[in-house]
């Protein structure tokens, strides 16, 4: 495989390699590492890229499996936790404090939730990756990916209903 050809299949996965990356590690400094190692081993096994059915499905695997291999290493006690959050200037203070603690309740809840869960919903809801790539990565069959979806959400939502009905009746 040429060098523009592997660029061309690759480089458009930068963000999602790097979004599922950051919600296993959490720290933004860790997935940027976690992307390029990945992205090495991309390249030294580029030759048998094009015998891949689909080639985003293998480097989303890759990633998963490098995050969940750093996380049991010795070096996953030195990871930081650092967050960075989303603001629009345009809205009022009011608004962007309700929509930052938003964020912010939403991903404690989700860090309560099994890994597998926590894949599931970013690779569905956020990457949207269909149900079978997604069964793919994770070696599951496609009902076990819809189940463990449906937890997810299921949990998700109890768990924002009840944060935000406290007190009212």
């Amino acid at each position: 495989m040429q060098q523009q050809e592997f660029l061309d299949i690759v480089l458009p996965l930068k963000d999602k390699l790097f979004r599922m990356a950051k919600r296993i590690l959490v720290s933004h400094d860790e997935a940027q590492d976690a992307v390029q190692e990945v992205f090495l081993k991309l390249w030294n096994g580029r030759h048998k890229m094009k015998t891949y059915k689909n080639p985003d499905a293998f480097a989303m695997t890759m990633t998963k499996n490098y995050c969940l291999d750093r996380l049991k290493s010795r070096q996953a006690s030195n990871l930081k936790i650092v967050h960075s959050n989303y603001t629009n200037s345009n809205e009022r203070l009011e608004d962007q404090i309700e929509a930052k603690d938003g964020v912010s309740l939403l991903f404690k809840i989700m860090e309560t939730l099994p890994k597998q869960q926590q894949m599931v919903l970013q690779l569905r809801d956020v990457e949207q990756y269909e149900y079978k790539d997604i069964s793919k990565m994770l070696d599951l069959n496609e009902t076990a990916v819809r189940v463990t979806l449906s937890r997810a959400r299921k949990t998700l939502r109890t768990a924002l209903l009840k944060t935000y009905k406290y007190g009212v009746n």
